[in-house]
């Protein structure tokens, strides 16, 4: 597996991070702050951010930041750790697709939207800094991040709707079978090229990985067929 490959993959399993701006308030001085966000089917960053906030006020004087993406174990220097700089760009919130997938990873932001004040900013990755572990790392261009554009945008809403109503039992079969998880409920609530995410009863995120890049809905029921029979075996 390529560092690009293990940094993209890594991101995706990520729903949080500490997104650094230049403070508009205290010229020179970094302004860290914890941040949830949601990747796009292109796999850049979607935060959910209130006008008022200070990062919001950092990103329209100066629209460069950085993300660190790290991994919830005890010793962060000894386990993997993404550190992305970016261009913040403000994208529209009223984007039906982006707005529902943000939703299935983020129900609790439910109540933002209809608020006037909040606003959907897309960091556009410009370079990264993955460190995997002891002696292997690397600067990753921002452009080898991005993974292409395809149907599954468009497509990823009828897919989970199939998974969910007519194959539950596979994707509780996955659980069990790719992460050792046992639970009552599955649900699938995204998908895109690299793999998708299913959470549990026990509100839990857990990402799978796909063998190989995927880019439609055909390819996607391949792969996933292909899962349950791993499954059975």
């Amino acid at each position: 597996m390529t560092l690009t490959l293990e940094a993209q993959q890594f991101l995706f399993c990520a729903h949080k991070g500490i997104l650094s701006t230049h403070s508009a308030k205290f010229d020179g001085y970094p302004f860290g702050s914890v941040a949830p966000f949601v990747l796009n089917h292109q796999g850049m960053p979607t935060i959910l951010i209130s006008t008022i906030a200070e990062h919001t006020k950092n990103i329209i004087q100066n629209a460069h930041v950085s993300l660190v993406v790290f991994e919830n174990e005890n010793d962060l220097q000894a386990n993997a750790r993404l550190t992305l700089l970016a261009n913040a760009e403000q994208t529209d919130k009223n984007n039906n697709l982006m707005r529902d997938r943000y939703l299935r990873y983020i129900p609790q932001a439910a109540q933002y939207f209809d608020m006037h004040d909040f606003s959907f900013y897309t960091l556009y990755i410009t370079q990264a800094r993955y460190i995997a572990g002891f002696g292997k790392m690397g600067w990753i261009e921002g452009e080898a991040m991005q993974l292409p554009s395809n149907p599954l945008f468009i497509e990823e809403p009828s897919i989970l709707a199939h998974m969910n109503a007519d194959h539950a039992e596979n994707l509780k079969a996955y659980c069990q079978h790719f992460h050792h998880v046992k639970t009552n409920t599955a649900t699938m609530i995204g998908i895109d090229s690299l793999g998708f995410d299913v959470r549990t009863d026990a509100d839990t995120i857990l990402r799978f990985n796909f063998e190989a890049p995927i880019s439609n809905a055909q390819e996607a029921r391949s792969a996933l067929v292909a899962m349950a029979k791993a499954c059975r075996t």
